[in-house]
């Protein structure tokens, strides 16, 4: 995802809640296409959406800043896990690790698992009720200098582990 000249992510639950919702009815770009928003990247069968962002931790990486950056994204990913679950049920856990563990040579994972598996070690997962998609949310960080993000991902239910 570009993260030099990115527009801002939602700023309210309502904001992030009605961006996943519009991402979910969202149709997937078409043949190997791809776009990037900046906050929204899309391609074959997923879109992954920055739906809150710390600042970033170029000039200080002191835990009097990270900590309550952490804090803030954790607090927001609980309060859109728990609004998902009231309306689809518990969520699954996937780990993202083995996507990112693949053998030399190996085919590069589906997306939007290579770029999460590289942000987050794990997600929680719904699928959603009447459609073959899933949403997922995790909370990553590219570097420790980058901006930790709440991300919400969509992709097809085929890419998930069974």
């Amino acid at each position: 995802m570009d993260t030099d000249s990115r527009p801002d992510p939602p700023t309210t639950t309502e904001a992030r809640l009605a961006l996943i919702d519009s991402v979910l009815a969202l149709p997937f770009p078409a043949g190997e296409e791809s776009e990037d928003s900046g906050v929204r990247s899309s391609g074959p069968g997923h879109h992954l959406v920055i739906l809150r962002a710390s600042r970033d931790f170029w000039d200080d990486r002191s835990p009097e800043l990270v900590e309550p950056a952490e804090q803030e994204i954790e607090a927001e990913f609980s309060v859109l896990a728990t609004t998902l679950s009231e309306r689809w049920g518990e969520p699954e856990t996937v780990d993202l690790w083995p996507f990112l563990e693949g053998e030399e040579g190996a085919p590069a994972p589906p997306e939007p698992m290579g770029q999460l598996c590289n942000l987050a070690g794990s997600m929680q997962v719904w699928r959603v009720p009447g459609s073959t998609r899933w949403l997922g949310l995790a909370v990553g960080q590219a570097d420790p200098e980058f901006p930790i993000w709440l991300l919400g991902a969509v992709g097809e239910t085929a890419v998930l582990p069974e």
